[in-house]
């Protein structure tokens, strides 16, 4: 790793980690006012959502109805808000990190200095993984805040299964941006980076959402790393997590070190 490097970047990145971490936070503060109104009329919620086709429920994630607050944000936001943020920001950043400076040029300033190639890429890596700790961190902490301000004990949150919830979507989107960081080592062009890892990463999202939906093409989410992130099952206390996180865990572990051996052995153009 390279100390300075890491430092700059960090500097340099600062506002766009803050921008979606606050965007998140600012987000479930949003899902946690709403709650109140809904449990209030979960019954009847209840009942609308059990006359809707089981594969829209499965696709949105509320199987688990509105009776608790981490089942409504559950579905609500770590079904849909959180992993097209996240996206978004994983996409951008690896390629930002990476793609950008080999297109731009950049690159040959930063290997002109005495370093490697290797400890260049594990730097920019790091920096994408801090930005991802920072946003799930900064989720976590707003969650807990608006639990405590703005809801109080009338409606309270199970602790446990929201941390679990956080700690899924980090390990997912590690897995994510490893994909994206793995595209953005290999590629001289930062719109076909942009584009390939945004076509991979929203197509595993749409897979996943397809699969949910029917059961005949539910093999289409063995196909997609978002089918091993299961909030409803997180929330209930249902599945093997443990399992699921690790197998995402491992995943990123792999990309991320394939996208450093593959920028440390490829050919850059002059």
């Amino acid at each position: 790793m390279n100390v300075p490097l890491l430092r700059r970047m960090l500097t340099t990145h600062s506002r766009v980690f803050l921008n979606y971490a606050f965007g998140s936070a600012f987000y479930i503060v949003l899902m946690f006012w709403l709650y109140p109104s809904m449990a209030d009329n979960s019954e009847a919620l209840d009942d609308l959502m059990n006359e809707l086709p089981d594969g829209v429920v499965n696709a949105f994630g509320i199987q688990n109805g509105f009776g608790t607050l981490e089942a409504f944000i559950s579905g609500e936001f770590y079904g849909l808000i959180l992993p097209i943020l996240l996206t978004i920001f994983a996409v951008s950043l690896a390629t930002q990190l990476m793609a950008r400076l080999v297109d731009r040029g950049s690159m040959a300033y930063l290997l002109s200095t005495p370093t490697t190639r290797a400890r260049v890429a594990l730097t920019q890596a790091l920096v994408l993984v801090i930005g991802l700790i920072l946003i799930a961190a900064v989720t976590t902490l707003a969650g807990f805040a608006s639990q405590a301000w703005i809801i109080g004990d009338g409606y309270p949150l199970n602790a446990e299964r929201f941390i679990s919830l956080n700690v899924a979507v980090l390990a997912l989107f590690f897995a994510i941006g490893g994909v994206a960081f793995l595209i953005s080592s290999l590629a001289n062009d930062e719109k076909r980076a942009t584009g390939l890892s945004g076509a991979i990463a929203f197509g595993m999202f749409t897979l996943d959402l397809l699969g949910k939906i029917s059961e005949k093409i539910e093999w289409l989410r063995s196909l997609s790393l978002f089918s091993l992130f299961r909030p409803s099952d997180i929330v209930s206390g249902q599945g093997a997590i443990g399992l699921e996180l690790t197998v995402l865990f491992a995943i990123g572990l792999l990309l991320y070190a394939a996208g450093i051996y593959g920028f440390a052995k490829r050919d850059l153009p002059l």
